[in-house]
């Protein structure tokens, strides 16, 4: 189900892509000769030339992005016998610099159109409902590196330096690793924490993430014949206490459990208010067998709704700051663990749920529209940021650059970039091995 999502959002977001390089050639009558849903080395799995068209469109076989051939262009076709011949009016090399920089960043244009439109429609359809910081009354749980830098689990986010800290989130994490001070509300008293530099490093280095909701230990469904179905558990009992010692939070409970793997335990909980007893066998990997409700079913939370209209300046917004959070976590991939955490397909498909949700499938697909554009836009050859830096040179200087020069960068790109995905789903190897 994670796969069969994430090559349908794949496939909309490079369709998307490359129909914003096609849509701005054909304005500029530019001809492009081939619009192709992954890449097709040798052969193709479909294509078609519609009758007195210059495109021939396809899907290939390999599933690593797509591409438009645009005539008269230094691309990933490599057609050095194309452009050998004389120039033609209707091809790229032929049309005004300003033009060919058009047809260059409408790719990365329409990533980022498509992220606006989306995030205002999941917004218009699903309303935006989040659970403030200040709502969690039981804290949050920390990571080890968390730990470290002063927090302590039970703590409830309040402020980094004077930014309120409202909802919790990848901005959240951003404002407080860039914060010199972060207050917390630790047992009903306002504590401020003294940030050393550094704290992002570490949560990479120790993948433990940062923080999580501190949750009771409430049930919301046991699993049929499951040792808390047979124990009587129901939805709404609150589990307080495993062979008389008392547990807070759900972690609590799971510690507990794990201790008494294969052997029969006490619970005590609460229904309707009354506290009640029941006996269950614990299985070997250390669980009764129900799932617990989320904090978003526990705590209260705040909606916010949105009319159609309205919902375009939300996502717009919504939007860039998804952009600028990325743009602010992109400078520690150059850290040795930064690069240690790079996954490629299997990491981004982890990130879809295991069940369809049309909610989760399109927030990550605006999510990946917004890390395309920005990842494309890199000054890099082989991507569009590549060709726009060599326009850019071209309307600077008033000349075009060597067009050996642009092969070499070209083939250069490519291999880099080939490198850089190698890389990346080496890792998601390497992590299912040895995790």
């Amino acid at each position: 189900m994670k796969a069969l999502q994430l090559i349908l959002s794949l496939s909309i977001l490079v369709l998307v892509h490359e129909f914003g390089h096609f849509i701005f050639a054909r304005m500029f009558k530019i001809r492009v000769e081939k619009f192709y849903l992954f890449f097709d080395p040798w052969f193709a799995l479909f294509r078609y030339k519609p009758k007195n068209s210059h495109t021939e469109y396809g899907i290939g076989w390999l599933p690593l992005g797509g591409y438009v051939k645009i005539a008269g262009m230094i691309d990933e076709s490599m057609d050095k016998e194309q452009m050998a011949q004389p120039p033609q009016p209707w091809e790229f090399r032929s049309k005004p610099a300003w033009q060919r920089l058009l047809v260059m960043v409408a790719g990365v244009l329409f990533n980022l159109l498509l992220a606006f439109v989306i995030y205002a429609m999941v917004l218009f359809t699903w309303k935006d409902t989040y659970l403030p910081l200040r709502n969690v009354t039981q804290g949050m749980e920390f990571s080890n590196a968390a730990q470290r830098a002063g927090f302590r689990d039970g703590d409830i986010l309040l402020k980094a330096d004077d930014k309120t800290l409202e909802r919790f989130g990848v901005r959240t994490l951003l404002d407080v690793a860039d914060a010199d001070e972060v207050t917390v509300l630790r047992e009903g008293k306002e504590v401020v924490l003294t940030m050393q530099e550094g704290l992002m490093r570490n949560l990479l280095a120790d993948k433990e993430g940062f923080a999580a909701y501190r949750i009771p230990a409430v049930v919301q469904e046991t699993m049929e014949g499951s040792a808390a179905d047979r124990a009587g558990l129901a939805h709404g009992d609150s589990i307080v206490a495993v062979n008389g010692e008392a547990i807070q939070v759900f972690s609590d409970l799971r510690s507990h459990l794990d201790a008494h793997r294969g052997e029969e335990v006490q619970l005590d909980y609460y229904r309707s208010g009354v506290l009640q007893s029941t006996s269950a066998q614990v299985d070997s990997a250390g669980t009764l067998g129900f799932y617990a409700m989320g904090a978003a079913q526990i705590y209260r939370t705040v909606t916010l709704s949105y009319g159609f209209f309205e919902s375009f300046p939300a996502g717009i917004k919504m939007g860039v700051q998804t952009l600028r959070d990325y743009v602010a976590q992109f400078k520690y991939v150059f850290t040795k663990e930064g690069a240690s955490s790079l996954g490629g397909f299997g990491a981004i498909g982890s990130l879809f749920p295991a069940q369809w949700d049309w909610q989760a499938f399109w927030m990550m697909t605006a999510f990946l529209s917004v890390i395309l554009a920005f990842m494309n836009i890199l000054p890099i050859p082989a991507l569009d940021g590549g060709h726009v830096l060599f326009l850019i040179y071209e309307v600077i200087v008033r000349r075009k650059p060597n067009e050996k020069l642009m092969e070499y960068a070209q083939v250069a790109g490519m291999l880099f970039l080939l490198g850089l995905v190698l890389y990346a789903n080496g890792m998601d190897i390497v992590r299912a091995i040895f995790n």
